[in-house]
């Protein structure tokens, strides 16, 4: 049984991730919410990332940052504070995270970071500039660890298209909207949480040993295709 530090595992993703493991794995969850999964291999310590000192963990083998935004403006409309905020929450949250426990995760078994981007960083849309340059800058991050880190660390990045999620409500709030990003997407589907889970699940497994620095794309062909 491996020890897995999630945050951000309350809500949407990190949730699901946190549901996948919890049967096989002791999961630390440090978020600002708690969690409304009761388990016996779960425990939970109230934070915020941006403002509240980490809590200090003995024993880790997987790091999982899941907090992420998702701010669509057109560049006229955002501020730089917006910006700012964006990188703190997507870029710097996850620094602070890996720089307080690097010393200990070296420690574990098999230790692995798992971080989250966007199709957005790889394929161009509108009103995706401060989250694509938040998410560019994760990959960026993911590249340079993966090598700075091997061979003892691990660590890569999930980049899902638009999930089906409470942060995502905003693009999802009617049956028009989903129809039109459905439609969009070459497999005519948006994702699910317990899918990126699955391979969240898989990222931090031994079966993903030969795996570090990579960015894996789960979007529905629409960076992948043109149809």
């Amino acid at each position: 049984m491996k020890t897995i530090v999630v945050i951000g595992g309350s809500k949407g993703i990190g949730n699901a991730i946190v549901n996948k493991l919890l049967d096989k794995h002791k999961v630390i969850n440090i978020s600002r919410t708690t969690p409304t999964t009761i388990h016996t291999n779960l425990t939970h310590y109230g934070c915020d990332i941006l403002k509240d000192d980490l809590p200090e963990i003995t024993s880790i083998d997987s790091l999982v940052y899941c907090p992420g935004s998702i701010n669509l403006k057109p560049i006229s409309k955002l501020t730089l504070d917006e910006f700012r905020e964006d990188f703190e929450i997507n870029v710097l949250g996850a620094v602070k995270a890996i720089q307080k426990y690097m010393d200990i995760l070296k420690k574990g078994e098999k230790p692995s970071i798992l971080l989250f981007s966007t199709v957005a960083s790889k394929l161009g849309m509108p009103y995706h500039a401060s989250i694509a340059t938040a998410k560019s800058g994760v990959e960026g991050l993911v590249k340079s660890l993966g090598a700075e880190l091997a061979p003892t660390v691990r660590i890569n990045a999930i980049a899902p298209t638009v999930t089906n999620t409470e942060l995502a409500s905003k693009l999802l709030r009617n049956d028009k909207m989903i129809e039109n990003i459905v439609r969009r997407h070459p497999l005519k589907k948006i994702l699910n949480t317990d899918e990126v889970a699955s391979m969240a699940e898989f990222l931090i497994s031994d079966k993903s040993m030969a795996m570090s620095g990579q960015i894996f794309e789960m979007d529905c062909g629409i960076v992948s295709f043109k149809m």
